[in-house]
């Protein structure tokens, strides 16, 4: 019995070395997670709006900014920084001249949506994304997530914002 209670302990004890040892799976380095969030939260078509973004220039984008029950909490509550669990989307298209509005109002006024361009994310975990100011980011084209090298001008930019949480939306009630 001794001796089965001395093997128990050893493998115990050679299984928590090795835990501690070996980095958590998806970082081969031992680095810390990329402050990128790679998947669509669920549902997020479904959320509160937030506020509308118009965004002139070469980008020509109307977006509607969306958040889920925690971010719509926090917001109505002035809660900053935001808790952990907060998303805010920003789906994003190019808005184009609406002919049949135009003609009703005798002239060219009316925008509207048109093709999608982009959808993006920043989801709130202050432990996972510590390295980004407690925000991960996301931007999606197509269903797929954004190259590494253009989503590292996410938290420099967003990084600017810290008055408001690095966010730069304001809710619109």
């Amino acid at each position: 019995m001794k001796r089965f209670i001395f093997s128990l302990i050893v493998v115990a004890t050679i299984a928590g070395i090795v835990m501690l040892i070996v980095p958590a799976p998806g970082h081969a380095d031992g680095q810390p997670t990329a402050p990128f969030v790679t998947e669509i939260p669920d549902g997020y078509r479904d959320w509160k709006w937030i506020s509308s973004a118009h965004e002139a220039g070469n980008l020509n984008s109307l977006g509607a900014v969306l958040g889920n029950d925690i971010a719509i909490d926090a917001y109505r509550k002035g809660k900053l920084p935001f808790p952990d669990g907060t998303i805010i989307a920003a789906l994003h298209y190019h808005y184009v001249p609406s002919e049949e509005n135009n003609k009703v109002f005798g002239q060219a006024q009316s925008f509207v949506p048109g093709a999608p361009t982009n959808i993006q994310f920043m989801v709130k975990d202050s432990t996972k994304y510590a390295a980004t100011g407690g925000w991960g980011f996301a931007h999606f084209q197509d269903g797929k997530p954004g190259d590494p090298t253009f989503m590292k001008t996410c938290f420099p930019c967003h990084e600017k914002a810290k008055g408001s949480d690095l966010v730069f939306t304001r809710y619109a009630p």
